[in-house]
């Protein structure tokens, strides 16, 4: 006999199974969650379930998934009270619990009244407030719209809560005319169309959407068009941010005028002498710091404002005018206690008289122009004075060095020793230097020879090289003729530097130099350096540097010492002092330099030759753009050779 309970539990069983499934619908399930989450939270349905969506949408993770979750915690966790959607959602997830950016809600604005657990609107109303003050710094057309819900939690309507200054609708409306007001009043025939349904689908998976070109009807309360429209939505905190592009002719037309003004800087207006309309663009507006409401300058305001000292100028573009010229004039007024250049180019509609009948102006701001221009003028200046002033202490720098360093034309005979000088100005006005030479007897029989360049150009460098050039030669007669101890001497003299003051600029003034001592009588050469390239000499078609002795360059150390090394000369052979303007150059590195100067005395030593010194020289004799080169070349005489 059947158990008729049977079929009972049967039915119930199968019943049981579809409620489940019927539970575990995606859909269901979010809007389980949503609810519960709206119960203990205190807020709308609507807006935990957009919640809900936006925070799967920022995890990467299915919304069914993070809502089965949530419900399934929410229905272990004890209530909370007031507490926030945040809050509640991250006290359900722990275990997924992301960057506290991700589970920011902001909470329900003043457009739409919060329930009486929901968190204070004064948040809202900062966040809503910070909005507007980035649509204020964008040239774009945006606005900011918020959903409001109806209890079923599903959205009813959007208001507009912030709009940029260059918003202005289809109808004529400014962005203050918008701000505030329901898009189903305002635009009715947005509701349910296309682009309702995108700000519907952005609202729920939180993905920006293009919806467009669509056909778009003006409300017939101002004049009624059909525009086609492309419109752009992003999600922005719980509401959306949207921006549109018109694509009729006149609307791409004005705004191209609108952006050549701003990127110009400039703006037009139009005056009718016949009905006395004058009209200004957005753009003359801004130059003159005007309000729009306020309408054009009158003539006679305009006029006031030209600066005292350019009326000439305005004067006399108004008699061109007359003249029925057109006008092109730059003068300086004075607006906002600041002062503008502007520049005016004015023509004219005429009658059959020449008599104007209707002005046209464009005026555009060239302050930076001007600016600039003034500046670069000042600039130029202070360079043909600084050029002026450079050539004067090239020209005394000159002098003084032709008065303290006289160069022999042709070689001159010492004891045992016969000595070439070359000396090589720099190519530029402002680069003459310091470098100096010293060749002569030194009391014993022996001769004294020396090189050296003292850092830096101009006055300062001629004047130390002047000092050192003399202070050699005094101290060779009365003091040592040893090069190490002249060299310390110099040392302490420069280092020491002049007494009444630092030189220009407080920089110590600093020195290179070669001192060598040439006995004739065994073709002995002693010789010193501080910081200065060694002598070359040449033998044979072979040359070589000599071994450098240690020794400091002069003026950087108080008690710098100096050794000397010697070598013995033979005749025939060609030793070469030079300071470093002979090897640096700015097209070449130094060992190609030193390469090049190897090379001529090579040459020059190869073969027995009548002249090899003037041959040298000869073949020296490039100079160096960039710095002043001094050359000193000698070799031993024989017995009994005679200039």
């Amino acid at each position: 006999m059947t158990d008729p309970l049977e079929g009972y539990r049967g039915r119930l069983a199968d019943l049981d199974d579809r409620l489940a499934r019927v539970r575990s619908h995606p859909e269901v399930l979010l809007a389980r969650a949503s609810g519960l989450l709206a119960g203990r939270t205190g807020c709308r349905v609507g807006e935990a379930h957009a919640y809900l969506v936006r925070l799967a949408a920022e995890r990467r993770r299915p919304v069914q998934e993070l809502a089965g979750e949530v419900l399934a915690a929410l229905e272990r966790l004890p209530p909370r009270g007031e507490a926030g959607l945040a809050a509640t959602v991250e006290a359900a997830l722990p275990a997924r619990r992301g960057p506290a950016r991700h589970a920011t809600l902001p909470p329900p604005g003043p457009l739409t009244p919060p329930l009486p657990a929901s968190p204070p609107a004064p948040p809202r109303r900062a966040w809503i407030e910070a909005v507007r003050q980035v649509l204020d710094t964008l040239p774009e057309r945006r606005i900011l719209i918020l959903p409001e819900y109806d209890p079923a939690g599903q959205v009813a309507d959007y208001v507009i809560a912030a709009a940029a200054p260059s918003v202005v609708d289809l109808s004529g409306r400014g962005g203050a005319e918008i701000v505030g007001r329901r898009m189903s009043e305002i635009y009715p025939t947005i509701v349910g169309g296309p682009i309702w349904d995108a700000w519907r689908e952005t609202l729920r998976d939180g993905r920006p959407r293009e919806v467009g070109p669509v056909p778009y009807a003006t409300s017939a309360e101002r004049a009624p068009a059909e525009v086609p429209l492309t419109v752009k939505v992003w999600p922005v905190g719980g509401g959306l941010l949207q921006s549109w592009v018109r694509h009729d002719e006149e609307t791409r037309l004005a705004e191209r005028i609108a952006q050549t003004e701003r990127l110009g800087n400039m703006g037009w207006a139009e005056w009718d002498l016949v009905t006395g309309q004058t009209r200004w663009s957005a753009g003359l507006y801004r130059i003159y710091e005007r309000d729009p409401a306020a309408g054009p300058l009158p003539r006679e305001e305009s006029e006031a404002l030209v600066l005292p000292e350019d009326l000439p100028v305005r004067r006399e573009a108004a008699e061109a005018f007359g003249r029925g010229e057109a006008v092109d004039a730059t003068f300086r007024i004075g607006v906002a206690g600041r002062v503008k250049h502007v520049r005016t180019v004015v023509d004219a509609v005429r009658d059959g008289t020449g008599a104007p009948v209707k002005v046209y102006g464009i005026v555009q701001d060239v302050t930076a122009r001007e600016t600039s221009r003034l500046r670069l003028t000042e600039i130029e200046e202070q360079l043909r004075e600084h050029q002026r002033i450079l050539a004067a202490e090239h020209e005394l720098a000159g002098r003084l060095q032709q008065i303290v360093l006289p160069m022999p034309r042709e070689p001159i005979d010492l004891p045992g020793l016969r000595v070439a000088v070359r000396y090589l100005p720099a190519e530029q006005v402002s680069r003459v230097g310091g470098d100096w030479y010293h060749a002569a007897p030194a009391g014993d029989g022996a001769v004294l020879l020396a090189v050296g360049d003292v850092a830096g150009h101009g006055i300062e460098a001629a004047a130390a090289m002047a000092q050192l050039r003399h202070a050699l030669a005094a101290l060779s007669v009365t003091t040592t003729r040893d090069p190490a101890r002249l060299l310390a001497a110099l040392n302490r003299l420069l280092f020491a530097g002049d007494p009444t003051g630092p030189p220009r600029g407080g920089v110590p003034v600093t020195a290179t130099a070669v001192v060598a001592r040439y006995e004739p009588a065994t073709g002995r050469l002693v010789w010193a350096r501080a910081g200065h390239p060694p002598p070359l000499r040449a033998r044979a078609g072979r040359t070589v540097e000599l071994d450098r002795p240690g020794g400091p360059l002069l003026g950087a150390f108080p008690d710098a010492r100096y050794s000397t090394t010697s070598t013995r000369l033979r005749p025939g052979d060609v030793l070469l002092l030079y300071t470093d303007g002979l090897v640096e150059h700015r097209r070449r590195n130094l060992d190609e330099g030193l390469a090049s100067v190897l090379a001529v005395l090579d040459r020059i030593t190869a073969e027995p030759a009548p002249h090899p010194l003037a041959d040298l020289l000869k073949q020296l004799r490039h100079a160096n753009p960039d710095d002043d080169t001094c050359i000193l070349a000698a070799r031993p005489l024989l017995p009994g050779e005679a200039r």
